[in-house]
């Protein structure tokens, strides 16, 4: 049965502080089907109900051992045949920096990669992550195929890899999230892992639409922000993809997070 399929995924920047500011009201206005969530930076216990397990919605949630720090969730409409938390690398495992949600012909996963920061045991983290993690999408997307399932990795990647992902793209070329490895990487996401920068296929020139904008200064006001919020999907899935949109905040006071979510429809044939 063909039909639209709805599709989105945000940095909230704080569970508990974007439901107050504005997700919660988003949340119940959402005609999507599937919503990611990342750095929600809460256990269940200390979220709303209308958060943890809102009407209409089957919510999974992955939070962080480390009290306060990362977590991920996935809210679907449909009813989950399997979850699962981590990919199976035992550092990241209890980390809340990856969940995967099976549905009928789909995996879904909202992925928080470490942001790093060049030079401090926070960029060799992220480092651990890169090289753990794209083997398992070589192993998901090869699992997936032979099921008959299409794969879609929604998330905060925390890599802008071309220069048109990002506004000030020259004075960032030694930084963390802009570096030629980190984007050599995700290069080998696309190229090797072959899975498809859905925003990017649909949009291939940019600049942009950027999807984080700093708090700091003017960065939101002057569009000064990165595309580093993606939906990297199998190539099944992409080729359907009808449309996509950054849900920008029209004022800066309007705003629930320092990300933006980014939105994806696709036409899909449902499985049965």
């Amino acid at each position: 049965m063909r039909c639209v399929l709805t599709i989105s995924t945000v940095n909230v920047n704080g569970m508990r502080a974007a439901a107050k500011k504005g997700f919660v009201d988003w949340l119940a206005a959402s005609g999507s089907d599937v919503i990611a969530c990342q750095e929600v930076r809460a256990e269940s216990s200390q979220l709303p109900e209308s958060v943890v397990a809102p009407l209409g919605w089957h919510a999974q949630h992955a939070a962080c051992s480390v009290k306060g720090r990362n977590g991920v969730s996935v809210y679907t409409r449909a009813e989950p045949q399997e979850v699962r938390v981590g990919f199976g690398e035992p550092e990241f495992e209890d980390s809340g920096r990856y969940l995967e949600v099976h549905l009928p012909g789909l995996v879904v996963a909202s992925l928080y990669l470490p942001s790093g920061d060049v030079g401090t045991v926070r960029q060799e983290e992220k480092e651990r992550f890169m090289a753990a993690f794209l083997p398992y999408l070589v192993e998901l997307r090869a699992k997936a195929g032979a099921a008959g399932s299409e794969v879609v990795v929604l998330g905060d990647w925390n890599i802008a890899h071309r220069e048109v992902d990002l506004k000030n793209w020259k004075t960032n070329r030694k930084n963390s999230g802009f570096l030629p490895e980190e984007r050599a990487w995700l290069g080998r996401v696309y190229d090797e892992a072959g899975y498809v920068d859905v925003q990017r296929e649909l949009d291939p020139e940019g600049p942009g639409p950027y999807t984080w904008w700093s708090y700091r200064g003017k960065a939101f006001d002057n569009d000064a922000g990165w595309r580093i919020d993606l939906q990297v999907a199998t190539p099944g899935l992409a080729r359907r993809a009808i449309s996509a949109r950054v849900e920008r905040a029209a004022t800066y006071a309007e705003r629930w997070s320092d990300h933006a979510p980014l939105t994806v429809t696709y036409d899909w044939e449902s499985p049965g």
